[in-house]
């Protein structure tokens, strides 16, 4: 079983903590609106020690009334970790709660393609079948070119920009497949984040079962390290940039929550009742905040809806707009 370590940026960190306030253990989530299953596994991560709070009762307060509004409001459950990337500040909310990742984890694997793939060989082309796109479910990029192929760069894109499952499933098999991925996450920290299988079978979440799943903290401590502008070179890291500013399946999520004039790039994933978003998200003249917002209906037969992830997002959010 993995275990989650202390996000440190700057070398120090200043926490706000909100528990919680839904009942119960961690959620799974299942990807099926038929589907009863879901998790009842308890988080396995470690709380980090930290300094006392920096921010003020009143913040802390009004973020936790509004989170736990949301929950009541939309009957789900909702987990959030947001921290500034220079500043160290934190705000989390059931941060260390287990949930489904459902297709956020591709902008984990495209950056692991990043990392691990020459760039003189990305433009390998790849061929698949009808057959691997009927499998692999939501594929609007690769079920066009199954007679021509795509090269790995482009499926990596598709994977980021379009959700394209099949393009998941062949950049995965490209960088080690789902174990290779999960070693890749455990070396650059992330401990908790379990990755097991492909598309279309990471969205189901068996009960007791933390296979695919991660925690809002582990999701923003390897996204702020997948960002930070070392672990993947200059231009590699714009590249994953671009292909997240250019998410088409996130505009009603945390860009819908962030303040205007506020620089969102992100990638969602939702599936039955999950519905998720991890992004950086910049304000003018201010310091990157990277954001995990997780969520699951406690219905497990229940759709997910949009408009929870860009309200808790926006609750989040404010606690930095001052």
């Amino acid at each position: 079983m993995h275990r989650a370590l202390p996000l440190v940026v700057g070398g120090t960190v200043a926490v706000l903590v909100l528990a919680g306030c839904s009942g119960g253990g961690s959620v799974g989530p299942t990807a099926s609106a038929t589907s009863s299953a879901r998790s009842t596994s308890t988080p396995t991560s470690t709380p980090a020690t930290t300094p006392p709070p920096t921010t003020d009762a009143a913040t802390t307060a009004t973020v936790r009334r509004a989170i736990a509004g949301l929950e009541r409001e939309y009957d789900a459950t909702v987990g959030v970790v947001a921290t500034d990337t220079v500043t160290g500040e934190r705000v989390a909310y059931n941060g260390d709660r287990r949930f489904g990742y459902a297709s956020t984890i591709k902008a984990f694997a495209a950056a692991q393609f990043l990392r691990s793939v020459p760039a003189d060989a990305r433009n390998e082309v790849v061929h698949w079948t009808a057959a691997d796109v009927a499998a692999a479910g939501y594929s609007p990029v690769t079920e066009q070119h199954v007679a021509d192929g795509l090269s790995y760069e482009q499926l990596a894109e598709a994977a980021v920009r379009m959700s394209d499952n099949t393009a998941l499933n062949l950049v995965l098999t490209r960088i080690g497949g789902p174990s290779g991925l999960d070693a890749a996450l455990t070396e650059l920290g992330d401990t908790t984040t379990e990755v097991v299988h492909g598309e279309p079978d990471l969205n189901t979440i068996e009960p007791g079962s933390t296979e695919d799943t991660t925690t809002p903290a582990a999701f923003t401590a390897a996204l702020a390290t997948v960002l930070d502008g070392s672990t993947l070179d200059r231009a590699d890291t714009a590249l994953l940039v671009d292909w997240m500013g250019g998410n088409a399946t996130g505009d009603a999520l945390i860009r819908a929550g962030a303040p205007d004039g506020w620089v969102v790039v992100d990638k969602s994933g939702g599936a039955g009742p999950i519905r998720n978003d991890v992004a950086r998200v910049t304000p003018p003249g201010g310091d990157p905040i990277v954001l995990s917002v997780l969520t699951t209906r406690n219905d497990p037969d229940a759709a997910y809806d949009d408009a929870l992830v860009a309200r808790s997002a926006s609750a989040v959010l404010d606690a930095f707009d001052r």
